[in-house]
Parts: structure tokens; sequence; C-alpha cells
């Protein structure tokens, strides 16, 4: 099933249910070069027969500069041009990368996206931001340019470990807490189980989180006020991923507990709202409780690209479904982080 979402940039063609054998076959291979990992290349490396395919690394460490400049290394020597097509075929490291590299590569060619996990599916993938990171400093190079066309095969996630599974749910979960209250209610009387037998239904999960994020998007690309919503969780989360090497979804698990922490103190959220919300992650097997040195994660905290002076626009709820966004002083990110910290 195709679809056809407009930006303020231009246009992404969707195809829902997709098979990427199938839409491979439509590909000019002479004048398409596929990125994938290691993982994904040993898996699926038959479905790229024909193109040629440049391989990364597994994991967030590939994700900076020197993987950058090796890959543009590497279409310059594969004869590159403008006319080249560029499709990132893996999840949201792969993704993030190729969507750089093409927007910078010979300023900037034609690029697509087979993501391969369900965070990659649900979040990485979708709305045209990509980039790569500066040491414990997330995606502090990057660009806003949308792909052509995104791919969405969910038969690759056949393939994905139970760990990957529950990190796309941690992104699932951001949705539901930020935008819509019935996904919550669903997401509370299921469990990844379900949505590894129901393909029906996990196909319009999918559907589901692109269509939030899409309409979130296309009213605020460059992210100057509502798609900072998306940010939920995050904020935290980026200080704390790179610093202790955790998974995407861990660390966004952990920072939206965090986030009710703050919202508790600043909008006067419910406390039963971060028991449910903790509830509803550990029943997708994400960690809600770890042991953080707020004194390092604060310095990491200090170079967040939401920061301005001393303060730091950071997303809070009011109930679950609904998010808003207030500028906070650091200081009352580090006073929820020694809570955190002191109830674990």
């Amino acid at each position: 099933m195709q679809q056809t979402i407009t930006f303020p940039s231009g246009t992404v063609d969707h195809f829902f249910q997709a098979s990427f054998a199938e839409q491979a076959k439509t590909y000019d291979k002479q004048h398409t070069i596929i990125v994938t990992n290691e993982h994904i290349s040993k898996l699926y490396g038959q479905l790229f027969k024909g193109f040629t395919t440049l391989v990364i690394p597994p994991g967030e460490s590939s994700k900076d500069m020197n993987t950058i400049k090796s890959l543009a290394n590497d279409l310059l020597h594969a004869e590159a041009t403008r006319k080249t097509t560029i499709m990132g075929v893996g999840g949201g490291v792969v993704t993030d990368i190729t969507g750089f590299l093409s927007s910078v590569y010979m300023r900037g060619v034609r690029f697509g996206f087979a993501p391969t996990t369900l965070l990659g599916m649900v979040d990485a993938a979708i709305g045209g931001k990509n980039g790569v990171n500066l040491g414990f400093n997330k995606n502090v190079l990057g660009t806003f340019t949308q792909p052509q066309f995104i791919v969405f095969d969910s038969k690759f996630l056949d393939t994905l470990p139970n760990a990957e599974w529950s990190n796309g749910f941690a992104e699932i979960i951001k949705y539901a807490c930020i935008f819509d209250a019935g996904l919550f209610e669903e997401l509370s009387k299921n469990d990844i189980d379900y949505y590894k037998q129901d393909h029906t239904a996990l196909n319009s999960l999918i559907e589901r989180c692109v269509a939030l994020k899409n309409n979130t998007v296309t009213n605020d690309e460059k992210e100057t006020g509502l798609r900072k919503l998306l940010n939920f969780g995050h904020t935290a989360a980026h200080a704390i991923e790179n610093l202790y090497e955790l998974p995407h979804g861990k660390a966004v698990a952990i920072g939206m507990v965090i986030a009710c922490m703050v919202s508790e103190r600043v909008t006067g959220l419910d406390p039963e709202v971060r028991v449910k919300l903790m509830a509803l992650l550990e029943r997708y097997n994400l960690p809600v409780k770890m042991n953080i040195d707020h004194k390092k994660a604060m310095e990491i905290l200090r170079m967040d690209k939401k920061r301005h002076d001393d303060m730091i626009d950071y997303i809070v709820l009011n109930k679950i479904g609904e998010a808003v966004i207030h500028a906070l002083p650091l200081g009352e990110i580090e006073t929820a982080l020694i809570d955190y910290e002191g109830k674990n």
C-alpha cells in the first residue's frame, strides 16, 4: 500500500505492508547503492544481489564522521553521481548515517530507507532528521532532509532479537504518552508476543505510529515548536545512552520515568501516571530503574541541542496523551536526576 506524505520540503512515498524483495526489482541497480550493516548483510545479503552494497559495522559506535568519510570515499570509488540513489537498509544507525551521507554527498543526492527494526519503522526512519554523534553528544552534526521513499517490510522483524522489539516499543509507548491515551490503553492490554503473532495488529500499530509522527512533522518540520514534543524522555535518555552504552529504547524508558518525575513538579502530574507508565514499560521488557551518576549526566546535558543559556526545552506531561513544552532551568533537571538517583 503506497501513501504519499507531503512535507514543507517535499513529498515522501511510504510503502506499507510492502515486500522489500519485490520493491527492489523496481530499482535501477546500476544507479542505486545500498548502505547496510554486517548483521543485515549476513541475514539478507541475497536481497542485495546486483546492487553495489556498502557494509558498516553494527552499533552506535559507527555513527560518527569517520564512518561518513569512509562511505563518501566508497561512493567516489563506485562513481556515484548526483543521479545515484542511496538506500539505507537497517536500523536507526544505518538510516541516520544514510540520510546524513546522502544530504552532504555532492551537496545532496536522492535517498530512501528500508528500516529493518521496529524502532526504525516507527521512529528513526521517519521525519527527515539525519545525524551523527560527536563523542558523547548525540546527533550534534546533522541535517533536516526528507528521504524520497520508505519501504516498510515487517518480514524483516522475523529475525529481530527480543531486545530490539523492546527498544521499538519504547518509542511506541512514547507516542502513547504524548499523543494517544487510547494507544496507551491498547498497549496495556497486549504484549510483545501478541504483536509478534498477529501481523495485522503489528502492521496497524506501525502505521498508527507513523501517522502520529508524520502529523507532527508536517506541521513543524524543522522542530521549532510542536515537533519538540517527540523528545519526551529523550533529554535524559541522550545523556545516559552513550554514557552507559545503553540501547536507545532502554535509555528512553528511563528518560520517560524521569520526565514523569519532572512533570510531577512542573505540571502537577498525578504520580499514578508514573506508576502506570513503569508498569507498561516493564510489560514490554524495558527498564525503569538504574544507577545514574547525575553529575556526569549533567555534563552531557549542558551540551544538549535544546539548551539555551541555563534553560532547556523539556517535554512534560499534563496527563497521558497530552504533552507540553516547558523551558526549565538546568537545575530543575538536575534535581529530578538526583531524586531518581536516590530512589534506585
